[in-house]
């Protein structure tokens, strides 16, 4: 969202100067006049394109642990019963990414000027996501802000915690697998071709597996731009598939079918849907709202979908263990417990041991995987260049055979 820059008057005619982020200026009208202020001038800020100070703000992105530090910082420093707009000056000062001083400038001063502290935050929803914002409100409404700003900060260092696990577990076999294929490349294009011309002297039929192999050099050689172009149209064309809203749903029901990934991903959804909600209900969100933020970050459209039957489920006044047990993407063990824990009126802690259980579950799967995967590429790799080592030397020895 555009930010704006204002002059106005308060109550008691002094001048006020400051920013505000808006969708537009009677989005900035409205705000100043429910805060009782008397507008002078609104002017929107203008970014320059080729500003260097725009360059590193672009390039200086907000990352997690940008706001899981924040978050943190925040809980300590209300729970010593420092005033927020005091906390919010202290946390902006010290904060190095220029980015993230930024946003917390703005909220700084829409917080001096009145606007609540949610309501402040929520004009950010780039950085921060609706559990932020609607824990924030929780908090203000209830008097518990140190409470659920130290539950946010726990919930979204297991979540980053966890993420940092399966993005492991799923970058290291790409990029041993990228490695593989690229030594295999460089192998066909300029290796094999030293030992063609080699092999062309000999005016004999060479042996299967060397003239396969010194067809497909010669393919990928004579063909080498045709291939790569097809290659980034195939990416291109994913990519703007999977932008739809059709094509995302598909993409991910084929990522929970994936073999041994598909289980994983599954896991982690089914930890970050009881941890999420979880920690709403503690904090005293209604399980409605509780269901539609859940619904908002689970990440996988096949699940939002899912999420969406829960709500309308709970809307007709069925319980939530229900509709899960009737989808076959969580356990008969989780719908169970989270039954037990409606019925007995401890939800958010039968949740709380779901989530606990799943995440060692997805610990000892990325474990195991990463056990497994090193030696399965170590073989691949051993196959593939055991093969070209074969063929090129196959009709070399056969040569020698003859001569002796």
């Amino acid at each position: 969202m555009p930010t704006f820059r204002y002059s106005a008057k308060d109550q008691e005619a002094r001048t006020v100067n400051a920013k505000i982020v808006a969708n537009d200026e009677m989005a900035v009208l409205d705000e100043l006049r429910s805060r009782h202020l008397i507008v002078i001038s609104i002017d929107e800020e203008k970014k320059s394109q080729f500003s260097f100070g725009a360059l590193s703000n672009k390039t200086s992105s907000i990352t997690t642990e940008d706001i899981i530090l924040f978050s943190r910082q925040m809980a300590t420093m209300v729970d010593a019963g420092i005033p927020i707009l005091q906390t919010m000056e202290a946390l902006e000062e010290q904060t190095v990414n220029p980015s993230f001083k930024k946003v917390l400038g703005t909220i700084r001063d829409d917080i001096r000027l009145g606007t609540s502290l949610s309501a402040a935050f929520a004009k950010h929803n780039k950085v921060f996501d609706n559990l932020f914002v609607n824990m924030l409100k929780v908090g203000e409404s209830g008097g518990v802000l140190t409470v659920v700003l130290d539950r946010l900060s726990s919930y979204m260092e297991k979540t980053a915690k966890l993420k940092r696990k399966v993005q492991g577990a799923m970058i290291y076999p790409a990029v041993v697998v990228s490695m593989a294929l690229l030594i295999t490349t460089g192998l066909i294009v300029k290796v094999v071709p030293t030992f063609a011309s080699i092999y062309s002297s000999f005016g004999r039929e060479l042996p299967a597996m060397t003239q396969f192999l010194l067809d497909l050099s010669s393919t990928i050689r004579n063909n080498g731009v045709f291939i790569l172009a097809g290659l980034f149209g195939a990416g291109f064309a994913f990519v703007s598939y999977q932008k739809t809203p059709a094509g995302a749903y598909h993409i991910d029901n084929l990522k929970l079918k994936m073999p041994v990934f598909g289980v994983l991903i599954c896991k982690v959804a089914v930890s970050r849907f009881c941890r999420t909600l979880s920690v709403l209900v503690q904090s005293g969100v209604p399980i409605l709202e509780g269901l539609e933020i859940v619904r908002k970050t689970i990440g996988n459209r096949v699940l939002e979908k899912l999420m969406e039957d829960v709500i309308q489920s709970v809307r007709e006044g069925e319980s939530i263990a229900a509709p899960l047990s009737r989808s076959r993407v969580f356990p008969s063990m989780v719908t169970k417990m989270i039954s037990i824990g409606e019925q007995s009126g401890q939800l958010d802690k039968m949740l709380i041991k779901v989530s606990d259980f799943f995440d060692e579950q997805v610990d000892a799967m990325v474990e195991t995987l990463t056990s497994l995967i090193e030696p399965f590429v170590i073989g691949f790799l051993g196959i593939v260049i055991g093969f070209v080592v074969i063929a090129l030397f196959m009709p070399i020895i056969s040569m020698t055979q003859m001569i002796n």
